[in-house]
């Protein structure tokens, strides 16, 4: 592969426009860009649990290919009409969820973010996939969505809280339960 960033600024985006994949210009705070950027942030998030130490390796192994699929969802987003991700992935990630769900006791209560510091970060990292499932509602309301974008995006918020409970359940922290009323 040949050099793709060989100067990073460009003085292009000074002017409130941003360059899609495609050779297109949309300003920066249009649904796309909008879009773009929570997906990056979310992929930015998950790197920060991965720096957790101590990671385990089924995790480590997990949140990594999730890491490359947004990536793929960035690409898909980049180039309008492009589609990069497959049903497959949106499979990968459900079989994952089951195998570690399936290690969880099911839940009664409403659980707050909390316990562990991975799990922690890890509602974090869920709280802004939601805002990225939100952003790419918005964006496909005004304009065609890669099919697997949605699915993903769901599946993957879903996989980070039960992540969460996981990282707690390893740590021996059990479920921050809400408990409704407390402070009344």
């Amino acid at each position: 592969m040949g050099h793709r960033l060989s100067k990073i600024y460009t003085r292009t985006g000074d002017a409130g426009t941003t360059g899609l994949s495609d050779g297109s210009r949309v300003a920066k705070d249009s649904a796309r860009i909008d879009a773009i950027g929570t997906v990056d942030e979310l992929n930015s998030h998950i790197g920060v649990i991965l720096a957790e130490a101590g990671m385990p390796e089924d995790v480590r192994d997990c949140l990594i290919s999730v890491q490359h699929d947004l990536f793929d969802l960035g690409g898909e987003l980049s180039i309008p009409g492009h589609a990069i991700m497959t049903a497959a992935q949106v499979t990968r990630l459900e079989e994952t969820l089951d195998t570690w769900n399936s290690e969880l006791t099911p839940l009664k209560e409403f659980i707050l973010p909390g316990g562990s510091r991975a799990a922690a970060l890890t509602h974090v990292a869920r709280a802004v996939c939601r805002r990225a499932e939100r952003t790419l509602a918005t964006l496909g309301a005004i304009e065609s969505l890669p099919p697997q974008a949605l699915p993903y995006v769901n599946r993957l918020s879903d996989l980070l809280f039960v992540l969460a409970r996981t990282f707690n359940l390893r740590a021996g922290h059990g479920d921050v339960l809400w408990q409704q009323g407390k402070n009344r």
